[in-house]
């Protein structure tokens, strides 16, 4: 599936949405010609700003069900549920700013050289400690792929430089922003 090819606007609609239903203790209802559009089964992100701030951010990489179901799912756990920041409140929405991160399924790298600024998100794990940044991070922050693993590493509650180590594990994705 073309990432590309997907409708951001009916997706970023759809987020939208979910909210407002939420604020009026509504469940979401899916046509079934978004069920159609957004059938495609990808990891997704979906990040509330407010005024520019950011607000929540709530993802999964799992491709098992598809974004007509996930989408509305994780805009209202970003809006409501990140316990980094306090919920959205109703008269903010007119406010808020939506980002979807559409994500391809992550890959083990071997060498930094796989890794393209802007392109690629990473993950860092050692046993059960894991770090996520999207691709767009390294970018908002001027990062070079040196000063995107360490704060992936920081994430994850390791050392800056611990992605060096030899048991820990350093994976790629592709993530495409609307």
């Amino acid at each position: 599936m073309d990432i590309g090819s997907i409708d951001s606007n009916g997706l970023k609609g759809l987020a939208r949405r979910s909210l407002t239903e939420a604020f009026e203790r509504r469940e979401t209802d899916i046509t079934e010609s978004e069920k159609q559009a957004f059938a495609a089964k990808l990891g997704a992100f979906v990040t509330i700003k407010v005024d520019g701030n950011l607000r929540g951010c709530i993802g999964r990489l799992d491709t098992e069900s598809p974004l007509w179901s996930k989408i509305p799912e994780l805009a209202q756990a970003a809006a409501f549920e990140d316990s980094r920041f306090q919920p959205l409140r109703k008269d903010e929405m007119g406010q808020t700013d939506i980002e979807i991160t559409l994500l391809e399924e992550p890959v083990e790298i071997k060498d930094l050289s796989e890794v393209v600024i802007g392109r690629d998100g990473l993950i860092i794990e050692r046993g059960f400690s894991r770090g996520l940044l999207l691709p767009q991070v390294a970018v908002e922050h001027g990062w070079d792929i040196n000063t995107f693993l360490a704060h992936t590493c920081i994430k994850a509650g390791l050392e800056p430089n611990d992605w060096e180590s030899s048991d820990v594990k350093v994976y790629r994705f592709e993530g495409v922003v609307i």
